[in-house]
């Protein structure tokens, strides 16, 4: 076993605060990974406070990891000591089921292992990119390609990949009329991706106040959902609704948006169970659907894509000391776009 730094929740709600965590010895098929910077996703706050149940403490959050390979297993084959390579929000599967075998270890049907707040296989807690050094086994560790500055790749590992997969697998592209939900750190990474798929991309937020970023972003068009008439003009225009927002919406406003045959798909999920008229998907035969990560293999063909297009996500880099202050900023949508911690700091 390893000591290394950390930043764990004590408790549930607590402040986050610097500790020692013990890391596994590295085995046969494990990398260990000196952690460079690491993402601050809304879920960390979610389950640091307990907003989707029962959760596991001390915890150390961070599921969007970026660091660099510094001892490999003896059975290793994908790195080697020097690569960059990311870490996503799950270290481990059953391996073995449908879903598994068909590269969606995202959906493993016994449950996939979470980077944090989960149990591994041999009974130990996890703990999350919130540390200095992690090890994890090479099946579930991503390359990060040269193109990608580390700071910048950090929350691709969960942004990004969280709207990648819905937007290739709802087919965003040319002819394709896209509306990204939401304007945060998978908002805003959504507008990206959509608009280097060649779709015709749509920002609806609260407000119009992120609408210079948005349209730099890639968007084409950026509307309010505050004002009513938005409903009215766009109504029946989009093949694909990719909503990236935590709080409980009027899903029947929004189904009202799509074209026949659309879908509307959740990344972000509510800690509130929300309702629904039927009859709003019934007309137009639409699609109410929800989408978790990637794979393995779709996050590293996702990264592959934000190199070649030249871009990550837009960041604010912080110190571990304003971890806490950063939540509380994720919480009042204080941030453009993703906090992302300088792990040297720990």
């Amino acid at each position: 076993m390893t000591t290394v730094a950390a930043y764990a929740a004590p408790a549930a709600k607590a402040p986050l605060e610097r500790t020692t965590i013990e890391r596994r010895p590295v085995g046969e098929q494990d990398v260990l990974i000196e952690i460079k910077f690491a993402g601050i996703c809304h879920s960390d706050i979610h389950q640091a406070r307990e907003g989707w149940g029962e959760a596991i403490f001390p915890m150390v959050p961070g599921h969007e990891i970026a660091g660099i390979v510094t001892e490999v297993g003896s059975g290793v084959t994908k790195f080697a000591v020097g690569d960059r390579v990311g870490v996503g929000c799950m270290v481990d599967s059953c391996r073995e089921c449908e879903n598994c075998k068909a590269g969606l270890e995202q959906y493993c049907t016994q449950g996939n292992i979470g980077t944090y707040n989960a149990v591994d296989k041999s009974g130990e807690v996890t703990y999350g990119g919130y540390s200095t050094h992690i090890v994890v086994d090479e099946a579930f560790t991503v390359g990060i390609p040269e193109g990608l500055a580390l700071d910048e790749a950090a929350p691709l590992l969960c942004a990004g990949i969280t709207t990648y997969s819905p937007l290739k697998h709802w087919n965003a592209g040319p002819g394709k009329k896209v509306a990204i939900l939401g304007m945060g750190g998978l908002g805003h990474m959504g507008v990206k991706i959509a608009h280097a798929l060649g779709a015709e991309v749509t920002v609806l937020s609260q407000s119009l106040r992120k609408k210079d970023d948005g349209l730099k972003l890639g968007a084409d068009h950026y509307y309010a959902t505050s004002d009513p008439k938005t409903f009215e003009e766009l109504r029946g225009s989009f093949d694909l609704i990719l909503s990236t927002v935590s709080a409980p919406l009027d899903l029947d406003k929004f189904l009202s948006l799509l074209r026949s045959d659309g879908a509307f798909v959740n990344v972000g999920a509510p800690e509130e169970p929300v309702s629904l008229n039927l009859f709003s998907v019934i007309g137009g035969r639409k699609t109410l659907a929800g989408s978790g990560i990637g794979g393995i293999q779709e996050t590293q063909e996702m990264l592959d894509f934000c190199a070649e297009h030249g871009f990550g996500a837009e960041i604010e880099l912080i110190s571990a000391a304003e971890i806490n202050e950063a939540y509380e900023r994720v919480l009042a949508s204080d941030v453009r776009y993703r906090f992302v911690i300088d792990a040297a700091t720990i």
